[in-house]
């Protein structure tokens, strides 16, 4: 009974608190330095208004703006992500409005997660209800360069600790299955390394003021367990040792993590580097300097999280990077991990003043695309370092139902080809259900923020990425036009080294409110892939949307109420839990050798993956 009522303690907390930034807000200053943008149009589609616009120079993104009529006040256009309403660039459909309902849109250009310049002109338009919903999605065989891979340097998880727990959630042993789960990301997803909350918290007894040194074996064990399945870990350094705590009543999460800046600063600094130099010590200065990080706190911008002041927060981060670099220079240091974008110009700016290392920026963003910091970094004078997107997925919200949804598979993809050429790391929050911030699962589909259930089901989501992870590591060049093209359909094309071609396309939008699809925005789509003349290829097509692929709906339909599977269950649904291939699509024209063609129906949400397999050459 204590559990249950610390799991509810902790969840009105979190309630009253969450999305509380510290800070100066607006920023009117260095909003002042972005002009309006230019070049906006609004073009109605069916089910949307589509809008693009000139992107303006030095600026992280922009922020959409309607009005409900002509001389209404502008609002920022709310798509229900519940975190930043930014773009990092155009096009952007909005599928929140009605059919011949005429509103007036503008878009303002942002520095950063927080501040805003001047509105662009206004234009103004309504969406279609009928016409034709078809888009061309069209494949080269131009080579564009190497598919980039944001997904695979990092994903999030649960405190690591719960590597170590025997018990279980759902009838299943946690620890073993959050240690499969993590296997799974590094196997089949190419994920290489992992980040999680509270390796100096309590729970794994690193610090006490009434012992002399510090006691590392249980971190010992858990980044052992990592090593174990070929993943290292992004160590964040978080949260307080109650012992070395100035508020250790100040805390957050069903497992108490102390929130508190320390109240001996020379304490706190000598525990980062003794860590820092322990994990040399075990697992050498080649592997710890050459594939593992360190990032000062969490969300320091929140004071659910940090009970602090920025200012005292900047000195809890360059007394961090300090320690850690006096251990060896060459370990990676980097900050703010802050919510939504936040306190990025600032730490910036004030580690112009102290002269504080800064290996990666990194920062979070939910229910959205991540905005682009490289102009940030670049006014700073530091062009060229990582920016990394530490926490990243459909909604920063616990037990939100678009989780399970193939909407969210949509929208993974969505990031992810937003992210290719401009952002390092884009780590998706998180790897499995197994997680217990706000209490443990109540159900098996829950809400979860993981791509695997408890137990290890691959949610649509998971089959998102693994069908990006499958394509080969030669991008070619990709066209999509027609209705609702870049803003609602979307694609992606690479061809392995042995000539197979994948083809991905999906079609989504970022309004929450359509996380259960909408007839309007289903689309008709024709394929055109140019191919190597005189050889023959077998085409596959598998497909992620309501009835395919979507374990969850599996799950609705078998479960009679109960919260958990029973164990005819469990097998039933590891034997449903597949990635379903469909009839290949109606083949539409081909020339001997030109272009085959293809056409098929795109539900919104939903994911389309083309296989096309080369046979042996025609006339061999």
């Amino acid at each position: 009974m204590a559990a249950i009522d610390r799991s509810g303690q902790a969840r009105a907390d979190w309630d009253q608190r969450v999305g509380r930034r510290r800070g100066p807000g607006l920023d009117a200053a260095a909003a002042g330095r972005l002009p309006a943008p230019s070049g906006l149009g609004a073009v109605p589609g069916r089910g949307h208004v589509m809008l693009d616009w000139e992107p303006v120079p030095g600026a992280a993104g922009d922020l959409v703006y309607r009005a409900a009529g002509a001389g209404e006040p502008f609002e920022p256009l709310d798509h229900g992500g519940e975190d930043v309403l930014a773009v990092p660039a155009g096009p952007y459909a909005d599928t929140t409005g009605q059919a011949g309902r005429v509103r007036y849109y503008a878009v303002a250009a942002v520095a950063d997660g927080e501040s805003a310049g001047p509105l662009s002109g206004a234009v103004a338009a309504a969406p279609r209800s009928g016409g034709p919903a078809e888009v061309e999605v069209g494949v080269g065989d131009t080579v564009t360069g190497e598919l980039a891979r944001p997904w695979e340097p990092m994903i999030g998880s649960e405190h690591l600790s719960y590597l170590l727990r025997p018990d279980r959630t759902g009838g299943r042993v946690i620890g073993s299955e959050l240690r499969e789960a993590l296997r799974i990301a590094h196997d089949e997803l190419g994920v290489r390394a992992v980040r999680a909350h509270g390796i100096l918290s309590d729970d794994l007894g690193v610090y006490r003021q009434d012992r002399a040194g510090y006691d590392f074996s249980e971190i010992d064990r858990v980044y052992d367990e990592l090593m174990n399945v070929g993943l290292r870990p992004v160590v964040e350094l978080s949260f307080m040792p109650r012992d070395l705590a100035r508020d250790p009543d100040k805390t957050v999460f069903s497992y108490r993590a102390v929130i508190s800046p320390p109240r001996d600063w020379d304490r706190w600094a000598d525990l980062t580097g003794a860590l820092a130099a322990h994990l040399i010590q075990r697992y050498g200065a080649d592997e710890v300097t050459g594939h593992w990080a360190f990032e000062v706190w969490n969300e320091p911008n929140l004071d659910v999280f940090w009970s602090g002041t920025q200012a005292e927060y900047f000195r809890l981060y360059d007394c961090s990077a300090a320690a850690i670099k006096s251990v060896h220079p060459g370990l990676r240091v980097g900050g703010p991990a802050s919510a939504a974008a936040g306190w990025t110009r600032e730490l910036l700016a004030h580690l112009d003043a102290s002269g504080a290392p800064l290996d990666f920026l990194s920062t979070h963003v939910y229910g959205n695309v991540p905005l682009d910091l490289r102009p940030t970094l670049a006014s700073a004078g530091r062009a060229g370092t990582p920016a990394w997107w530490t926490e990243w997925g459909p909604t920063p919200v616990h037990f939100n139902p678009v989780g399970d949804t193939v909407f969210a598979a949509a929208f993974l993809l969505r990031g992810m080809a937003s992210a290719l050429g401009r952002i390092e790391a884009l780590s998706h929050w998180v790897a499995s259900d197994h997680f217990e911030e706000l209490g443990q699962p109540p159900e098996l589909f829950h809400g979860g923020f993981g791509l695997l259930s408890v137990g290890n089901l691959r949610k649509p989501r998971y089959w998102a990425l693994a069908l990006l992870a499958g394509l080969g590591r030669h991008r070619l060049r990709t066209t999509v036009t027609g209705d609702g093209a870049g803003g609602l359909t979307q694609a992606l094309a690479a061809r392995h080294d042995d000539g197979d071609i994948g083809v991905l396309v999906w079609n989504g939008t970022l309004d929450q409110g359509k996380r259960d699809g909408a007839r309007e925005l289903d689309r008709q789509v024709r394929l055109r892939v140019h191919l190597t003349p005189g050889t023959s290829y077998t085409v596959r097509h598998y497909r992620i949307d309501a009835a395919h692929s979507n374990i969850a709906a599996a799950w609705e339909q078998q479960r009679s109420g109960a919260a958990w599977p029973d164990d005819r269950q469990w097998q039933t649904l590891r034997e449903m839990n597949t990635l379903d291939e469909l009839e290949p699509p109606a083949q539409v024209g081909a020339g001997a050798d030109g272009p085959l063609e293809l056409a098929f129906p795109l539900p919104m949400p939903g994911v389309s993956c083309l296989h096309l397999v080369p046979e042996e050459s025609q006339g061999k």
